[in-house]
This record gives structure tokens, sequence and C-alpha cells, in this order.
């Protein structure tokens, strides 16, 4: 069996040609152009790439993209007001911190990076970090979606891959992808995408026992767990659908959680790495951002 593949890349095309056309007709109602401001503190390699892509996907969108450029020298205290700055900032609707933040930083103690977090305005946080939108996605009623499982909720959708019923294997329990992938998939009411939802849902880690057996037990695995090449195809069920949110570089080249060469022979169907998640992430933030207009415009909210 070779499986097929997953084009992320593709599918983010699609979405990022209709939130332009969104973004154009939402500037003709007589709006200002949807603003997001981008933090980066440091100097990180890929936090500079990340960051660009951003600034590229923005502009193709229609959307204002600032970046606010601060040194790794600068202390918690200086970041929560550069936040606090742009919460008050009627022109940006959207405002993410770029992660992971210097482990140097702040004068040498680090970030305190959930305080950093919790920081930014719930109607702002385009990233979906926030307490409060983390606790709505919880309920069933979501403001913001997080980007990356919503990227997947939509790779799912649009590639036609059946989730209703179906049991999915999360591996990797962070808050960024795990554990609301976990709830989305798992929602009853369709709140996160009728398509999707109504999944059963393990949600595993690198320290769950009998990881291999309950990986072969997935109708669909997606692998979020940071370790280069983990999942082994002898841990995937053949024809099992198989989503690699990881991106690590080993070496030379970049690869994913999950082993694509022996994955290939078993599963399905397969995200590359890169071309896979990674561009539906940056197309659900331009959403997001999008969104977060919308509501900044309607009276009451």
């Amino acid at each position: 069996m070779t499986a097929e593949r997953l084009d992320g890349k593709r599918v983010a095309a699609e979405i990022r040609e209709q939130i332009a056309v969104d973004v154009q007709n939402f500037i003709s109602a007589g709006h200002s152009p949807p603003c997001l401001a981008a933090i980066l503190v440091g100097e990180d390699p890929a936090s500079q790439v990340y960051v660009r892509n951003k600034e590229r996907a923005c502009e193709k969108a229609g959307i204002i993209g600032q970046t606010i450029r601060l040194p790794a020298s600068t202390t918690q205290e200086e970041l929560l007001q550069t936040i606090a700055r742009l919460n008050s900032d009627e022109s940006v609707n959207g405002i993410l911190v770029q992660l992971p933040l210097p482990k140097d930083g702040n004068q040498g103690n680090g970030f305190d990076e959930r305080a950093v977090l919790d920081s930014v305005d719930p109607l702002k946080d385009v990233d979906a970090f926030s307490p409060v939108n983390v606790g709505l996605l919880m309920q069933g009623r979501h403001r913001f979606l997080p980007c990356t499982p919503h990227g997947i909720v939509q790779l799912l959708h649009r590639c036609k891959v059946p989730v209703a019923g179906k049991h999915v294997v999360v591996v990797g329990r962070s808050d960024i992808v795990g554990k609301p992938m976990a709830m989305m998939l798992a929602q009853r009411d369709g709140s996160c995408g009728q398509e999707t939802a109504n999944a059963t849902v393990t949600l595993a880690h690198s320290r769950t026992s009998n990881l291999k057996q309950i990986c072969q037990s997935a109708d669909i695995l997606i692998a979020a767990v940071g370790v280069p090449e983990m999942i082994r195809g002898d841990m995937i069920r053949s024809g099992a659908v198989v989503i690699d949110v990881g991106i690590n570089r080993v070496k030379d080249r970049l690869v994913g959680d999950v082993h694509y060469a022996e994955a290939s022979e078993v599963a399905s169907a397969i995200t590359p790495v890169p071309g896979g998640v990674g561009p539906l992430t940056i197309a659900m933030l331009l959403h997001n951002t999008l969104n977060a207009a919308r509501l900044q415009n309607t009276p009451g909210e």
C-alpha cells in the first residue's frame, strides 16, 4: 500500500483565497483592513522564518501585518507593557506572541509564559490560548478555534476523511495542539464543524503505557508529540489516516513526528512534512484575525 498524500499546502491555498475575498468584502462594507500584530522576542531562527511567513500571508490576504521585534534582553514587565499597549490599540484586531520565548530572556530569569499569554485581550487572542477562549471551546461555544487543530479539522473535511464514529488517537497533550484537538473532534453538536464531530478520542503521550498498541487501534492517528520520527510504521494500523503535526530539524533535513517512509507503506493517507499541517496553521490564523475584526466591529461585543 502506498498512502495518499494529504496536501496541506493546497488546502491552505484554497482557504486563503476565500479569506482574501472575505477581507475585501469586509473592507468594502466600510471597515478598516483587519490588523494582526505579532510580537517576536529574541533571535530564534525558526521563529524568524515563521513570522516572515505570517507577514507574507497577511499581505496576500489584504490583512495588515505588524511585527514588534524585541531583544532577548527584554524583561517580563516590558513584554507585558507591549501587550497592554496593543490591547488598547483599536487599530489592532489580533495579537500573537511568538513562541517559544527565550529561556534566557527576562534578564536571565526566563519568562512566565502562561502569564504572558493570559495578558492578551481575549477578543484579540487569535491563537486561542486565553483561559477565556479555552473555556468557551470546552463548552462548545468557541469564539476562536486554535489554529493548528482547526487547520487539521479543515484538512480532514476538505480531503473527505470521515470522522464521526471513528477512533482518533492524538499523541501529544500540549495546550496548543493535543488537548484542544481532542476536545474539537469529540464535540457532539458540531460546534467545531459538523463534518468532524462525534469521534471517539484517545489522548495519549510519550509516557502512555502500551502506546504502540493504542496507536494501532486508531482509524485516524494524529502525532503531535515533538519527538522526531517517534511514530514508526509498526505502530500504525493498515489503512489508517496519519496526520503529522511535528516539524523537527535533524541535521540538514526537516522531519515530522512520524517516520514518513515507513508510515506511507501502511497508512491509507498521510500528511507530509513540510507541506502538511504547517501551511494550514497560518491560514487559520488569518481566519481568526478576520473573525476578530468582525467581532470588534459588532455592537455589544
